[in-house]
């Protein structure tokens, strides 16, 4: 990955040419509406108020960042043209001129300085939210209308791949606006290339095209999402013709999409699929022995969580469910990506090894107990907690799956309702995920936001903080490596695979570029000419 030197000059040529390539400009054939089925339920009108993918992906429509990242992760400007460091603690970040928001307003500094106070100072979030990104963030100034200076706590020498999760809100002369004022029915305004037009929450959301946006015409007129939470009415919707595009599409039904003459796209995923552990409680739910009895927590011993990792067949789910459209994983990057381990793979199931410890550790005949996850939301989930009960039975450790919609999942998560529970962590870089996951957590540091298992290690948090003082490059990712071979050998969590992403599009649409991300916008579809 090439460093943040590289991009602290790029020019306004090297970020149209990055939008051209995204499918920003139509033709006038093109000039009609784009219907999309997406598994994304937006939760909020919010763009800084919850860091899930589905809020992201559907506001970045709507809303822009500072710094953009290509399909390979890298830096790219955005509303920012260019970004140097002044000092160890200073950054400054040229913006682009002659932008306007929706309302006609000029985008400028104060509105950059609202954006990041707001997420740092105002906003109460439940966890997962965007403090993280800021918290190192001492102050903001404007020396001009087209400059932000940033000055850290610390150093924060990745501080631009922060910024490329927090969106720009036009200020407020006093105050700011609330969650419950945006979500209250007053149309969303951001720079972005498609403008608000309603939303249904939970099942529709409609755009129309921003005449006067600063990268050109946008291709598309008027966008509608349609939110298809079942993957199966997706390509029912997507085969029938009532959408042109249909995201997270199951490996299964590719071959039917394409001898039906749809197309079909893919690639791999910045992110990984996993099973955590509940570390933190000597008494969780859902556990017990084999006579039904409740039992303490036996996930807080190290050697039960790696009994568990010996047990489970990645591979296997990676060739049965996803069809390889994936790999298995063994930790939470893909191998190759800045900041990840070459010394971490997956080695085959050993049921006799796993047995061996569970006895050591005092459960020679298992235990029961329940794995929770989401149904639909990422490929193989629901699928994969069935293969891995399989593998468990054979130890000892009798599974009962409990599968529900990810937004009832997801509150019972957050409630401590599960002892082990299936979820997923993609990002900008491996560091958010480490940060979120693995780090103990700190509210005041913005750590551990994800770590729902209350995971501690002192000599990885201290592994991590070093790593992330130093500047993007070799040095920085090999650090991160080490750290991430520390943690990994106390077996927090389990990886299970990172999967592709895969789209499926109608004729209306020429090319589809899947981003790594995991994000579904009208941006990624060029329209087909006539």
């Amino acid at each position: 990955m090439p460093s943040l030197n590289q991009f602290r000059s790029a020019t306004l040529a090297a970020a149209l040419s990055a939008i051209i390539t995204a499918g920003f400009f139509g033709t006038a054939a093109a000039a009609e509406e784009l219907r999309i089925g997406t598994q994304y339920k937006l939760m909020t009108l919010d763009p800084q108020y919850a860091d899930l993918s589905e809020n992201d992906s559907l506001l970045s429509q709507i809303y822009e960042r500072l710094v953009y990242q290509d399909e390979h992760l890298n830096p790219q400007p955005g509303l920012a043209v260019s970004w140097r460091r002044l000092s160890p603690t200073q950054w400054e970040f040229k913006l682009r001129d002659n932008v306007r928001f929706h309302d006609g307003s000029p985008f400028t500094a104060q509105d950059v300085i609202y954006s990041i106070e707001r997420v740092r100072d105002f906003l109460k979030t439940p966890s997962g939210g965007f403090q993280s990104y800021v918290q190192m963030i001492k102050s903001v100034t404007s020396p001009d209308p087209l400059t932000v200076v940033i000055e850290t706590t610390g150093e924060a020498p990745a501080l631009p791949l922060s910024l490329t999760s927090i969106f720009i809100m036009p200020h407020k002369e006093k105050g700011f606006v609330t969650t419950d004022e945006l979500n209250s029915g007053a149309a969303p305004v951001g720079t972005g290339p498609y403008k608000f037009q309603s939303w249904q929450s939970g099942e529709v959301l409609k755009l129309v095209r921003n005449e006067n946006y600063w990268g050109g015409m946008p291709a598309w007129t008027a966008v509608t999402f349609r939110v298809i939470e079942s993957p199966a009415a997706r390509v029912a919707a997507l085969t029938t013709g009532d959408i042109d595009v249909a995201d997270y599409i199951p490996a299964r039904d590719v071959d039917g999409l394409k001898q039906r003459g749809l197309h079909v796209e893919s690639a791999a995923a910045a992110r990984s699929n996993f099973l955590q552990f509940d570390v933190g409680r000597e008494d969780a739910p859902g556990l017990t022995d084999k006579s039904g009895a409740p039992i303490k927590n036996p996930l807080r011993d190290k050697r039960v969580r790696q009994a568990l990792t010996m047990a489970t067949d990645r591979d296997l789910i990676v060739d049965r469910i996803l069809l390889g459209y994936g790999t298995a994983a063994a930790q939470i990057f893909p191998s190759g990506l800045p900041g990840t381990s070459s010394k971490l793979t997956v080695t085959p199931p050993d049921y006799d090894g796993a047995k061996k410890l569970l006895a050591e550790a005092g459960f020679p005949n298992g235990f029961n107990v329940v794995v929770a996850g989401p149904t639909g939301r990422y490929p193989g989930d629901g699928e994969s907690l069935q293969s891995i009960a399989q593998n468990w039975a054979r130890i000892g450790v009798s599974v009962q799956p409990v599968v529900a919609p990810f937004s009832v999942f997801a509150t019972k998560r957050a409630n401590g309702d599960y002892p082990i529970w299936y979820g997923g962590c993609s990002g900008e870089a491996v560091t958010l995920c480490l940060d979120g996951m693995l780090a103990s957590p700190d509210t005041k540091l913005g750590m551990g936001s994800l770590n729902y298992g209350n995971y501690k290690n002192p000599a990885f948090d201290g592994m991590l903080a070093k790593a992330e003082t130093i500047d993007e490059g070799p040095q920085r990712n090999e650090a991160l490596a080490h750290a991430t071979e520390l943690v990994m050998a106390d077996y927090p969590m389990l990886p299970l695979y990172h999967f592709h992403l895969i789209v499926g599009y109608g004729h209306k649409v020429s090319s589809f570029s899947v981003h790594p991300r995991g994000w579904t916008t009208a941006m990624q579809a060029a329209p087909a000419k006539e």
